[in-house]
């Protein structure tokens, strides 16, 4: 679950200076809703995905059952 700043106060904050669990978790809405989203929706959308591209993208930061934290050459 996310906690955290809403997207009415992120929408005045430059996205330099959002952090990377508000850029992942609106992402990743965005993505969920593409189909529906209106100019300024795919504005932002864009916006966050060029931040993210400039941040050097995602990292994981835990582990899971298929993933590591640190990549493994065999």
């Amino acid at each position: 679950m996310y906690v955290g700043r809403d997207l009415s106060e992120l929408s005045m904050t430059p996205k330099t200076k959002w952090k990377d669990s508000e850029l992942e978790y609106y992402h990743h809405s965005f993505q969920q809703i593409t189909g529906y989203l209106n100019v300024e929706g795919n504005t932002m959308q864009k916006e966050i995905i060029k931040e993210i591209e400039s941040r050097g993208g995602l990292h994981r930061n835990e582990a899971d059952w298929t993933n590591g934290t640190r990549p493994t050459i065999d």
